[in-house]
């Protein structure tokens, strides 16, 4: 159904998209809980991070960002400003609500360097797509095969602890949460797997 792969040189002549939906930065924990409580009402939510880049051998720095997206809103969690509130760890753990992302065990492995977190009910984008012949790995390119749109990567070496989050790094951030549930839920339109093969998909962590 999907070819499996796609150059860089295709993608650039795609359209470019982003998310355009509502956007709500929560950079002061009396945010958390208001915020938390309205995600919770979606049983399926798309999920990614940022940290601000480092550009010195041998030092990674702390995630600075927590995005968690319905197809409608995406809730910006500055980690850098709030640490990482107990209603946000809860929710991560929640095992009756669908989290989909890409690539999110090693930020999930640096956060517990400083957080006690066990992720429940992740779900890699990396391993649905293999199922539907697509080798790609990045989020653009998977994007890219399945809508025919190309997701803009300009902000992701950006500062992710700036005192204010920029439009442009706003829109980023959300639009890479948004794109993971857009691929999950177009997939499971167009051929779901069955709910025996999503449960072998889900991440165990340690």
């Amino acid at each position: 159904m999907f070819k499996p792969k796609i150059t860089k040189e295709e993608i650039n002549l795609l359209p470019i998209v982003h998310f355009g939906g509502e956007i709500i930065v929560v950079d002061n924990v009396f945010g958390v809980e208001a915020a938390i409580d309205e995600i919770r009402k979606h049983p399926i939510l798309g999920i990614d991070t940022e940290t601000k880049p480092s550009f010195k051998k041998g030092k990674n720095n702390r995630v600075s960002l927590i995005q968690i997206s319905t197809l409608e809103k995406c809730f910006l969690f500055r980690l850098n400003k709030i640490d990482f509130p107990p209603a946000l760890i809860n929710f991560l753990g929640d095992n009756d609500i669908k989290k989909i992302g890409l690539s999110l065990r090693d930020d999930f492995a640096g956060l517990n360097k400083f957080h006690r977190i066990k992720p429940k009910n992740i779900i890699d984008i990396q391993s649905i797509v293999k199922s539907y012949g697509i080798m790609e790995l990045s989020l653009q390119k998977v994007y890219a095969i399945i809508f025919g749109e190309k997701i803009s990567k300009s902000q992701q070496l950006s500062n992710w602890e700036n005192e204010e989050l920029t439009e442009q790094q706003q829109r980023y951030a959300a639009t890479d949460a948004w794109a993971c549930l857009k691929i999950y839920l177009e997939l499971m339109r167009n051929e779901p797997l069955s709910p025996k093969e999503i449960e072998q998909l889900i991440l165990e962590w340690c």
